[in-house]
C-alpha cells in the first residue's frame, strides 16, 4: 500500500501506558500502517507535523477550524468518542473530510447507567445509605412518603440508541413513557412503548426527564431556565448525554428553589467540577464522573472500532460510521459491502 500517514496529538487519552496503541493497530497492522503519534500542545504545532497526514486520529485536545484548514490531503478524522465536539465538524465538511465516530459501542452500559441514577435518585439511595451509616435509621422511613414507581410518567430528550435501550429497560417497571426528538418517528417509538410529544409538554407531563440529547450547536443549552421552570415541582432530572446541552446555573437555581425536587447527573457544563459548585454539596442530587459508558468492554471496543475505521478508509471505502456523511459521496471513496465477494467481510 502506498503510504498512508495517520497522526495522533502526543501524551493524551486512550493510549495504554508507555503509548501503545495495540486494539488500533489490530486492523491497520495488515495493511502495513503505524499510528505517529506528534506535538499537539499548540495550533502551530499540530499542522506543522499533521499537514501532509492522511488520518488524523482526533483525541485530548479541541480540533479547531484553523488546525483542520491546515490538513492539506487529510480523508479522515476519527474519534474514540460518540460525542464529537471536540472537533469543528463545519469546517471538516467545508473540507470535504468526514469525521467518523463511535456511536454503538457502549449503548447498554449507558442505558444501564441512567436506570442507575433514575432509580437511586427516586428512592434517595445515597441520602438512605447515610442516614443507616450515620445510625439515623428511624429517620429514613418517613423520607419514602413518596409515589411509587409504577404509573410515573418518564420522558426522554432524544430518542437515539441510549434513549431506546433505556427505555426497554424501564418499560417493566411500568412507566408510561413520552419522548421529543423532532428527528426521529413516531413509527421507531411506538415499539418501544414510547408516545411522541413536544418539548413543553415532555416537561410539563413528566415525572422524570432523562435527557439523551448529543453536543451538537443546535443543543447546546437546549434547557435553559424557562424549561425547568415548566416541570413538576416533584420531577427528577436524569442527564447521561452531555453537559452542555444544560444550562447548569438553571439547574442550580430550579434544585435550590425546589422548581424540581432531585436530579442525577453523570455529565456537568465543566468537568471535573469546581470545589465549589453548589450541586457537590446538595443531598437532592446525585453525581458521577462521566462513566456511564465505562466497562471492562469499552476501551478496547472503541479502540479497536477506530483502527477499524481508518483501515477501510485507507482501503479506499467509506467508513462505517460518520457524523457529516453528506461528504462521502464527494470523495473517492467507494461504498463499501460487509460482505462482498469482492473483498470478503470488511475489516
Amino acid at each position: 500500500m502506498a503510504e498512508f500517514k495517520i497522526v495522533t496529538p502526543k501524551g493524551t487519552s486512550f493510549a495504554v501506558a508507555g503509548g501503545g496503541y495495540e486494539y488500533e493497530q489490530e486492523a491497520l497492522e495488515s495493511l502495513g500502517l503505524k499510528i505517529e503519534e506528534i506535538d499537539a500542545s499548540s495550533e502551530n504545532s499540530f499542522i506543522d507535523a499533521a499537514h501532509d497526514a492522511d488520518a488524523v486520529y482526533a483525541k485530548g485536545r479541541t480540533f479547531t477550524k484553523r488546525m483542520i484548514d491546515g490538513l492539506e490531503r487529510c480523508k479522515l478524522i476519527a474519534l474514540g468518542t460518540v460525542g464529537s465536539d471536540y472537533v469543528d465538524v463545519a469546517a471538516a465538511t467545508a473540507r470535504g473530510i468526514p469525521v467518523t465516530n463511535v456511536p454503538d459501542t457502549f449503548i447498554e452500559e449507558v442505558a444501564d447507567h441512567a436506570m442507575m441514577l433514575l432509580l437511586a435518585s427516586f428512592r434517595r439511595l445515597v441520602v438512605q445509605d447515610r442516614m443507616v451509616r450515620e445510625g439515623r435509621w428511624a429517620e429514613g422511613r418517613p423520607a419514602l412518603n413518596q409515589a411509587r414507581l409504577m404509573g410515573q410518567t418518564l420522558g426522554f430528550i432524544a430518542f437515539g440508541h441510549v434513549a431506546r435501550a433505556t427505555a426497554m429497560r424501564a418499560r417493566p417497571f411500568g412507566f408510561r413513557m413520552l419522548a421529543y426528538d423532532p428527528y426521529v418517528e413516531e413509527l421507531v417509538m411506538s415499539p418501544y412503548g414510547v408516545e411522541p410529544v413536544t418539548l413543553e409538554e415532555l416537561l410539563r407531563t413528566s415525572d422524570i426527564v432523562s435527557m439523551h440529547a448529543p453536543a451538537t450547536v443546535d443543543a447546546k443549552r437546549m434547557l435553559t431556565e424557562k424549561h425547568f421552570r415548566m416541570m413538576k415541582p416533584t420531577a427528577l432530572f436524569i442527564n447521561t448525554g452531555r453537559g452542555a446541552t444544560v444550562d447548569e446555573a438553571a439547574l442550580i437555581k430550579a434544585l435550590q428553589e425546589g422548581w424540581i425536587a432531585g436530579a442525577g447527573l453523570d455529565v456537568l457544563e465543566t468537568e471535573p467540577p469546581k470545589p465549589d459548585n453548589p450541586l457537590l454539596k446538595m443531598d437532592n442530587v446525585i453525581l458521577t464522573a462521566h462513566v456511564a459508558s465505562a466497562s471492562a468492554r469499552f476501551d478496547p471496543a472503541r479502540r479497536r472500532r477506530v483502527g477499524q475505521e481508518i483501515a477501510l478508509v485507507a482501503r479506499g471505502y467509506w467508513p462505517r460510521a460518520c457524523v457529516n456523511p453528506t461528504v462521502l459521496e464527494k470523495t473517492e471513496l467507494k461504498r463499501w459491502q460487509p460482505y462482498s465477494m469482492e473483498r470478503g467481510p470488511a475489516t
